[in-house]
């Protein structure tokens, strides 16, 4: 095993309440679960676990209220061995929580409450850290955060990972100019380029992405797997796909936060980008097989694929 690589993810931490059906009632009616979970949850929240467990040196740079939940989310994270000293609590804020409903073939309903009245300054990230980290992975939650983070990072020569999810389709085009790997969802792409969802071809759209400035474009596409088109040394496009490991998927909430933070992971070891993907593929998959985003993730000796690297 190598060294541990030093990740700094930046972004949105929340606690989830996850309820498992049997199937989604066509009306509104009463609904008995089959199974409940609270577990900590947020996009750069999961992704640091995922590292963590993978054997990395995750850091967690975010914010939450100065409330239960907040400690909840903090204790969670520390017993994951995340970094949080600077998952900052602010007074009179309340920490994000989702309710999130799964049926039987794990597809999913998220409610997610967000304080909109969270501060957004930066004043006080301790930037000058960011040039310590081997890579940084942001998400869309707090552009605030993200747009000083990646900067400082780009000015430090420090690889940018960003979890393109929905929910900032105006401003993704000045945060793809600080990115060298970008990753979108399936729906966050065609939201982002206005991409026909009836269009089987994704790659027009990738290609879009690369024209914003990064190197690498891809997108998770869930049972199909991960496709990506990158910039060639002698400016070509290259393109590729792994496809996802067939498991029995219990609950798919958290996959993308898994296979974020362990391509991010894989990349500051300094693997290829088709190792990076078959890695985080992996990961993802066994996540899908419990209730919950953390439960189901594995620790670097269960990955199969990492294990043939040896």
């Amino acid at each position: 095993m190598p060294p541990p690589r030093r990740i700094l993810c930046i972004g949105h931490s929340a606690l989830d309440r996850i309820y498992r059906i049997e199937a989604f009632p066509p009306e509104p009616t009463k609904v008995r679960a089959l199974e409940h979970v609270e577990a900590g949850g947020g996009m750069a929240a999961n992704a640091a676990v995922a590292i963590a467990r993978l054997g990395g040196k995750a850091e967690l740079w975010s914010r939450v209220g100065d409330d239960l939940v907040g400690q909840t989310i903090k204790t969670g994270l520390r017993s994951e061995k995340v970094d949080v000293r600077y998952v900052q609590a602010f007074e009179d804020a309340r920490s994000s929580t989702s309710a999130i409903i799964v049926d039987d073939r794990g597809e999913r309903l998220i409610i997610g409450q967000r304080d909109t009245g969270m501060p957004s300054s930066t004043d006080w990230l301790p930037l000058e850290r960011v040039g310590e980290m081997h890579a940084v992975l942001g998400d869309v939650r707090w552009l605030e955060g993200l747009r000083a983070v990646f900067s400082r990072a780009r000015a430090e020569g420090v690889p940018t990972i960003l979890d393109a999810d929905l929910g900032a389709r105006e401003v993704l085009p000045e945060i793809l100019e600080l990115t060298d790997y970008a990753i979108f969802s399936r729906q966050a792409l065609r939201d982002f380029c206005g991409h026909p969802a009836d269009a089987p071809d994704l790659g027009p759209a990738l290609d879009k992405v690369l024209a914003l400035g990064p190197l690498h474009a891809g997108v998770t596409l869930g049972e199909i797997g991960y496709r990506w088109h990158e910039k060639g040394a002698l400016g070509d496009i290259l393109t590729g796909h792994v496809p996802a490991p067939k498991v029995d998927v219990i609950d798919t909430t958290g996959a993308g936060d898994a296979f974020h933070g362990a391509f991010t992971l894989m990349l500051a070891e300094g693997h290829s980008t088709h190792v990076c993907a078959t890695v985080a593929a992996e990961v993802a998959a066994r996540k899908c097989t419990r209730l919950g985003s953390r439960v189901g993730l594995p620790r670097r000796s269960e990955v199969r694929s990492l294990a043939e690297l040896k």
